[in-house]
């Protein structure tokens, strides 16, 4: 596949800051924790806390999830690579910021709400994803935005960080002419299918 970058390491440094500052202008005197979707989305929820700890100069709470066995089309999968879920503070009555790298069907984050719920009943769930590349299946709008990336749904949008890949970037790939293209799937399918994989993959 052809594979163009779309945002370099600058271009998501300088996207999570403005991220950062539009949670914390938004969230004036409300009590807020940051909630990151594994992978990516809990490595992004990391750097964006950390971020807003600074312009609040307070701690802000964090806490990751797995939604593997939430999603509402886990059935269709086989032996998910699970990661252990973090909330070790109280959800009730905070505003939930929950990250995620990218906003694709919608299904992903269905599925990361219904497990904030197993911890308890937040005042309110915002979320915020570094790309929302479209194609929507369920009726989800981010409250936080790094970019918009119309794409086709044989297109794949990638995200590489640091922590796990070595680069921060954000690249879209395209079939090559002439390729059949493969269905799309959600990103959680490559990580259960090789766990140390980079790509971001068409994803809920």
């Amino acid at each position: 596949m052809e594979e163009k970058i779309v945002l370099d390491s600058e271009d998501l440094w300088r996207t999570l800051v403005r991220i950062a500052h539009e949670i914390v202008e938004k969230n004036a005197g409300s009590e807020i924790a940051v909630v990151g979707i594994h992978r990516r989305g809990a490595v992004l929820a990391a750097r964006l806390k950390d971020l807003v700890s600074e312009l609040v100069s307070a701690p802000v709470p964090l806490g990751d999830v797995d939604i593997s066995f939430y999603r509402d089309d886990a059935s269709t999968h086989t032996q998910p690579v699970v990661h252990a879920s973090h909330i070790d503070f109280p959800v009730a009555g905070r505003t939930i910021v929950l990250v995620d790298d990218v906003l694709y069907t919608g299904r992903t984050v269905r599925a990361g709400i219904e497990a904030l719920f197993d911890y308890g009943r937040p005042d309110r769930i915002q979320l915020a994803v570094l790309a929302d590349r479209g194609h929507r299946e369920l009726p989800f709008r981010p409250d936080y935005v790094g970019k918009n990336f119309p794409t086709a749904r044989e297109e794949r949008v990638n995200v590489r960080v640091e922590e796990l890949d070595g680069v921060d970037e954000v690249t879209i790939s395209q079939p090559q002419e002439g390729a059949r293209s493969a269905p799309v799937q959600d990103r959680r399918d490559a990580d259960r299918d090789n766990p140390s994989a980079g790509l971001e993959a068409p994803r809920g």
